[in-house]
């Protein structure tokens, strides 16, 4: 698995005009599945992601809280693209998992995720509408505070 994990001050995910989730502040996770991961490999990737210390304390001392810490939300976003090789001109998605299991695959991570924080405070990107999903980030610049 891969996750690519931003801080964020909002975040939303829209499919042409309806938005279909959304978080205040928090963290914004694109995972990508490999067709190799595991359950051990989820298990890794959840606790990484709910231990990463990337918000500040009341001090201003860099790096010292999670996002449990904070009680932060966070937007999960599947992006097979992740594990894209180019080759050539053209994107190459074989290490991708095939969809029918990335999409079990990702379900389950998600229930971890909740598993392992508040439920309520992890969102992912629901629906599969027509059109492709567009995510919005409002990023915390260097100068912010968490």
């Amino acid at each position: 698995m891969r996750a690519v994990v931003q801080r964020v001050m909002q975040a939303s995910v829209s499919v042409g005009d309806e938005l279909v989730s959304s978080i205040g502040r928090g963290l914004c996770v694109l995972i990508g599945v490999s067709r190799d991961d595991s359950p051990k490999d989820m298990e890794y990737i959840v606790r990484k992601i709910l231990n990463l210390r990337v918000f500040d304390d009341d001090q201003e001392k860099r790096w010292a809280h999670n996002v449990k810490d904070k009680n932060y939300e966070i937007l999960c976003v599947s992006q097979f693209t992740l594990y894209c090789v180019l080759k050539g001109n053209k994107p190459d998605f074989h290490q991708s998992m095939a969809a029918e299991q990335s999409q079990a695959f990702y379900e389950e991570f998600l229930q971890q995720m909740r598993k392992a924080y508040q439920p309520d405070k992890i969102k992912e990107q629901a629906g599969e509408g027509q059109g492709r999903p567009a995510t919005e980030v409002g990023q915390e610049s260097g100068s912010q505070r968490s």
